[in-house]
């Protein structure tokens, strides 16, 4: 594809109706770049010799999502010396992302119409040069002279070949065969040459009806051609005749997506045919470009077969793409009926899907894939397994209630050969308010199934059942029972940089205090620079910390001191310029910090046996990195290392980490199963970095060091790498495991409670309690996606003989 995709598609803000024609109307500024209507095309060599299309044409484009008033417009036409412009007067509007069609003269040959003009008038154009302009009156202008883009109530400009009357420069000369098409994208950049390309003349109107010189058997003729969309999609994953180009394929558009830049629309063809395996819908994919066709309208398509593979691994989406010409035969016609969607047990089979036959009533994949493109509808109230991302309009829900469920309503993740096969994405095309997991979504959530990267086969849905909320609330920490438990805490606070809101600061300062209870330590994920993703070579993160911590006193909370160490520029990963690294947010009046000079980016922290002083050891640096220069932590987060005193001047070593992502690795619904997982030999080779820094620990101190191991460390408590870092339980616990499996979750993804983030101790801390405190990653109003942990070591619990208060329970609680 030409123009790239990305998941998420961002709906523009539009302005009302009477605003937006209020402002179209209003004179226009000189050399203003246009950002609602704009010409899109033109054409002069209308009925000349050689010619296909009978009339000479003017073209506009509206780019908004509103329709636009033009009743009181005008094109005006002028011959390249620009001194006598002749005007034709328009009525009615432009559709939002529309087209919009000036007939002019007729010569006397060409044999192919125009579509049902929207304006018409007598202009003879010239087939090579000439100026167009757009006017937001009905008035002639008069004594421009070659200078008319920016006289008074001029909203657009084009001038063509050899004449001087232009924005900046003239778009290109033109024959009896050629007519000039702004690009694809509609961007008025005040320059003709740039702006305009030559070649076939097409010519579109308001009912997205189109006509193009090159195809004189396609568009504009209403008659269906022989390929049919089943015929298209095949009975298996990649069409049979991918890369052909087909003319007027027939069908009824079922859904429209006008936002992002993946625009386009779903078509279905009635007439099904007798095999269960060919769908009988498809995705028709625009760019940029907003389709000018309505849901219910019978259309014929032309374009070519594509599969489109959204990222590395994915499955592809059998789609038409290229240059898209549509026939609208009529509007308001009865949809084809929505199949109830009925998942199997088992999610998918092993190994190349796109290799092996359709088995739709055994696989979950197989069953989506055969409905790809059609109408489909959940026949049943469901659950919400993540939150409503509002601003992309996704959820999660699964239709297997009793499937891996967590008390909280989501579906845990439990192991890589248990996806959880009822979870089913659906992206509602007209919006969804916010709901948080757990609550309900009620039947007849209804639209074509679609493909794409991350969440995999998606439900576009033209209708969104009713969401009852189900009450689910935040949980907080319960204020310690001794004077002396010490309470370590970790949270990714996504991105926090000095520039972003004060209600940011304040969300996740108020998480500090209330629900965290304001942790003696705070291991900090995600803290970028100064700046943000500004990349100006800022790499100090000062104003950030302070931000934050002056958030964290005004909520109630201690006056946190910090540390940490900037990363050297661009070097950690993360959003480009964004510095993103760790830090400690501790307690003076709870701990101390121990500060040996000598820490910085490049580094290497060791561990110091102290001569004639036993197992007593310290850190050659505080705070410090772990072996910043191994290639296991290229363009990814170095581990903070740093040293603690707390009760009694006993010593605490805490290591804040942040792996690296899973960018790269291929999707649940990966084309082959199971899905590669690429990113995990890097987090193998860092958890064996901190593994080996944290046995030197185990081993100098004779066991008796107290480390903590915390952070986002971006895999699973079954994972290799987790596997790799403690040593298979030897050298650290995983913390996690101690809870129930249904409660083992700190973000949500792909509709699966999962975890990402973890606390780990060594052997030598016996008593504590520990939990995740849910706040963020299952309610649409986060403050962070990642849910935060703690753990408390409780006073006097170091002994073999552990009283009940000792024994590992959980500090959390719902509000």
């Amino acid at each position: 594809m030409a123009i790239p995709r990305t998941r998420r598609l961002v709906a523009a803000a539009s302005l009302p109706l009477m605003v937006a024609a209020t402002m179209a109307l209003q004179p226009g500024t000189a050399n203003a770049l246009s950002s609602d209507v704009v010409i899109s095309a033109v054409y002069g060599g209308g009925g000349n010799a050689q010619a296909v299309i009978k009339n000479d044409y003017i073209e506009l484009a509206n780019t908004t999502d509103h329709p636009i008033d033009v009743s009181a417009w005008s094109v005006q036409y002028a011959s390249a010396a620009g001194a006598v412009f002749q005007m034709t007067n328009l009525t009615g509007s432009i559709p939002a992302h529309g087209r919009y069609l000036v007939q002019e003269a007729a010569g006397a040959g060409g044999t192919l119409a125009l579509p049902t003009p929207d304006a018409i008038g007598s202009i003879p154009m010239s087939a090579t040069s000439g100026v167009v302009a757009l006017v937001t009156a009905q008035i002639l202008l008069v004594g421009c002279g070659i200078s008319c883009a920016t006289a008074p109530n001029v909203k657009d400009l084009v001038g063509y070949g050899a004449t001087a009357n232009v924005e900046t420069a003239a778009a290109p000369g033109l024959t009896n065969t050629t007519a000039n098409a702004r690009s694809g994208a509609l961007i008025d950049t005040d320059n003709n040459a740039a702006d305009f390309t030559a070649g076939v003349p097409k010519a579109t109107n308001s009912a997205g009806t189109t006509v193009t010189a090159d195809d004189s058997g396609g568009p504009g003729d209403p008659t269906p051609g022989t390929v049919r969309i089943h015929d298209i999609q095949g009975t298996g994953r990649i069409s049979p005749i991918v890369g052909q180009n087909v003319t007027n394929v027939p069908g009824i558009v079922t859904a429209v997506r006008v936002t992002g830049n993946a625009r386009g629309f779903w078509f279905q063809d009635p007439g099904a045919d007798a095999d269960a395996l060919s769908s009988e819908g498809m995705f028709v994919f625009m760019g940029s470009t907003s389709p000018a066709v309505a849901i219910g309208d019978s259309v014929l398509v032309s374009g070519r077969v594509t599969e489109f593979r959204p990222a590395a691994g994915a499955q592809s989406l059998t789609e038409l793409g290229g240059t898209i010409t549509t026939t609208k035969l009529s509007s308001g016609n009865a949809l084809p009926a929505a199949v109830p969607v009925a998942l199997p047990d088992a999610y998918t089979k092993s190994g190349s899907l796109e290799a092996q036959p359709l088995e739709p009533s055994s696989y979950v994949l197989d069953w989506l894939e055969i409905h790809e493109g059609m109408r489909v509808t959940i026949a049943q109230d469901t659950r919400l397994v993540s939150p409503v991302n509002t601003e992309f309009s996704e959820l999660w829900v699964t239709l297997k209630p009793g499937q891996n469920p967590t008390p909280r309503g989501g579906s845990i993740y439990k192991t890589y050969d248990d996806p959880n096969s009822g979870r089913l994405m659906i992206v509602a095309l007209n919006g969804a308010p916010a709901a948080n997991v757990g609550s309900t979504l009620a039947v007849g959530t209804t639209g074509p199934v679609d493909y794409q990267s991350f969440g995999g086969y998606v439900v576009q849905a033209t209708q969104l059942g009713t969401i009852t909320e189900g009450g689910l609330k935040r949980q907080k920490v319960l204020p310690p029972t001794k004077k002396h438990d010490l309470s370590v805490a970790t949270y990714n606070v996504e991105n926090l940089t000095a520039t972003d809101p004060d209600t940011k600061f304040t969300r996740l300062a108020e998480a500090v205090v209330t629900n965290l209870g304001a942790p003696d330590i705070l291991a900090l994920e995600e803290i970028q620079d100064n700046n943000g993703t500004t990349d100006n070579g800022v790499v100090a993160a000062d104003q950030t910390i302070a931000k934050f911590t002056a958030a964290i006193r005004a909520a109630g909370g201690p006056t946190y001191a910090w540390r940490s160490i900037d990363p050297n520029n661009d070097t950690d990963g993360g959003a480009p310029g964004g510095n993103i690294r760790q830090g400690f947010l501790f307690n003076p009046g709870q701990v101390t910090f121990v500060d040996r000079p000598g820490g910085d980016a490049d580094t290497a922290v060791s561990v110091i046996r102290k001569h004639g002083a036993g197992n007593q050891i310290s850190l050659s640096v505080s705070p410090g990195r772990i072996n910043p220069t191994s290639d296991a932590w290229a363009t990814s987060r170095k581990p903070l290392v740093g040293e603690f005193r707390y009760h009694g001047n006993q010593q605490l070593f805490v290591i804040a980490n942040h792996f690296n992502s899973k960018g790269g690795d291929a999707p649940l619904s990966a084309a082959v199963q199971p899905p590669v997982r690429s990113s995990e030999v890097q987090r193998i080779a860092q958890a064996t970095e901190v593994h080996n820094f944290v046995k030197d620990l185990s081993d100098k101190s004779g066991g008796s060091a107290q480390v903590i191991v915390l952070g986002d460390l971006n895999d699973y408590q079954f994972s290799p790498a987790i596997q790799t870092l403690t040593g298979n339980g030897t050298v650290l616990k995983t913390l996690i495991d101690t809870l129930p499996a249904d409660q083992r979750y700190s973000y949500i993804f792909d509709g699966n409670s999962q975890v990402l983030d973890h606390i780990l101790i060594s052997p030598a801390i016996k008593g504590y309690s520990y939990g995740v405190v849910h706040i963020n990653a299952e309610f649409s109003d986060q403050a962070s996606d990642h849910d935060p942990q703690i753990v408390r070591i409780l006073a006097g619990c170091n002994g073999h003989r552990l009283p009940a208060r000792c024994l590992p329970g959980s500090p959390v609680v719902d509000e």
